[in-house]
């Protein structure tokens, strides 16, 4: 090993080890343990559905067992996959993921809100009446609730 450190001829070379860096970031240990222990339960499901089916097709007495265990490994098999889509979100949810959101979406609705009139009810129209200037929001025509003398006796 050493002629490949050190170039053979005592002189500085290059690693065997080299490390890149990767495109993505690595997953969170819980994150990453839940789905190692996922891989291992479906390919032993997988593995026992592929028995049974032989097992079957021989005629064994064996087959009707193993057709059992693999409908309970098809069960814990589905779990452990939640697991890992449980695990993942809740690891997100705690340690924060920074969010990067439609920037399109989000300036459409900021134009959206900047064109519409400040809202206000009934209380705030008063308030505004009391203050000597115009509301806001103007009732619908139309809309007796809004009617001045519309309320309930």
């Amino acid at each position: 090993m050493r002629k490949y450190e050190d170039g053979g001829a005592g002189r500085a070379g290059r690693s065997l080890w080299v490390e890149e860096e990767s495109p993505r970031r690595r997953l969170p240990d819980p994150v990453r343990d839940s789905a190692v222990r996922a891989v291992l339960i479906v390919a032993v499901t997988l593995t026992e559905a592929t028995i049974a089916f032989l097992l079957m097709v021989t005629g064994s007495w064996l087959a009707f067992p193993m057709a059992l265990c693999g409908i309970a490994g098809t069960v814990v098999a589905t779990w452990a996959v939640l697991d890992v889509l449980i695990t993942r979100q809740m690891w997100n949810q705690r340690h924060g993921v920074v969010s990067q959101p439609s920037s399109t979406a989000r300036a459409r609705r900021r134009e959206a809100r900047a064109s519409v009139p400040a809202r206000g009810g009934r209380i705030r129209q008063q308030q505004a009446e009391a203050a000597g200037r115009a509301a806001a929001w103007q009732a619908a025509a139309g809309d007796r609730r809004y009617q001045p003398g519309a309320g309930r006796s």
